[in-house]
């Protein structure tokens, strides 16, 4: 239950309120951020609100127990900070976000109406959409390892061990063309099609994860940046399906495997559940002595 600080409350019995919202980002490299939807910027607990950021919220939904609540947070990309480079590299992934209810004429009233985190952040290049996720959706991430046949790794981690740096696994190759998230380069012609499938982009201080690598064109998950333009150069580096073929014939890396290729799968059980089956028949059949 929330209590309202007695002048807040006093002001919303008024009848004639001058309330906004105030959105604070927390991002992972502790940088804090402030937006609202007021015209004019708001300075509180040593963080300035940014006004005219663009900044609009959709209704939040909230229930009982631990169902995750909802809210999406949009608007146009005007404010310097919210810039479609920053959305590409994930600066803004997992960011913890308080929403405020902010009485503008005095931001001494407020009130903390919800704490969560970002969820997906897209983009079209003029208006972006942000998911805010209640605390709850904390409760259905995996935690600990998972039992399974894939690697639970990321190529290249402290757990995998693969040095990507080595040449069999890194290039620098140019931008011939650019189609929305396709990328048509030189100077790959070395390896072998889905080398890169799953790898990544570099260029500068952004990485962009590919989808596809075949032959000289390159597929992304999202749109290309339009920092990355033709004659450019990019250095892309090898991906990994997380299988065990893969991590023991394309990175001699089987010892540093994370995942479990032989344990027992549905056709195990299937097989000698059979097994039993054909057994129970054969005894009940075989004649008394």
């Amino acid at each position: 239950m929330r209590v309202l600080d007695a002048n807040l409350q006093a002001h919303l019995d008024s009848g004639a309120t001058t309330l906004c919202h105030c959105w604070r980002l927390t991002l992972k490299s502790g940088e804090r951020l402030g937006f609202t939807d007021h015209d004019l910027p708001l300075l509180f607990d040593d963080t300035t609100f940014e006004a005219q950021a663009g900044f609009s919220a959709s209704e939040m939904e909230q229930a009982e127990g631990l169902s995750v609540d909802n809210m999406e947070a949009e608007g146009a990309l005007t404010s310097e900070i919210i810039d479609a480079s920053r959305l590409t590299r994930g600066d803004y992934d997992h960011a913890a976000v308080e929403v405020w209810r902010v009485n503008w004429a005095e931001p001494v009233q407020r009130l903390l109406v919800r704490k969560g985190h970002l969820g997906e952040v897209t983009h079209d290049g003029t208006r972006f959409s942000a998911e805010l996720r209640g605390l709850t959706h904390l409760l259905a991430q995996e935690r600990g390892r998972l039992f399974s046949y894939a690697c639970d790794a990321e190529i290249g981690d402290a757990r995998c061990k693969v040095d990507l740096e080595q040449a069999a696994f890194k290039v620098v190759v140019t931008v011939t063309a650019i189609a929305d998230n396709l990328l048509t380069i030189s100077g790959a012609s070395d390896f072998e099609d889905d080398w890169f499938t799953r790898g990544t982009i570099s260029f500068g201080n952004q990485v962009l994860s590919i989808k596809r690598a075949t032959g000289s064109v390159i597929t992304l998950w999202q749109k290309c940046p339009s920092d990355v333009v033709v004659g450019g150069a990019l250095t892309l580096r090898a991906g990994c399906d997380k299988l065990f073929s893969t991590c023991r014939n394309r990175f001699a890396n089987g010892v540093n495997f994370q995942g479990f290729p032989h344990m027992p799968g549905n056709d195990f059980v299937i097989r000698f559940a059979g097994q039993d089956e054909a057994n129970d028949g054969a005894r009940m059949a075989r004649p008394k002595d």
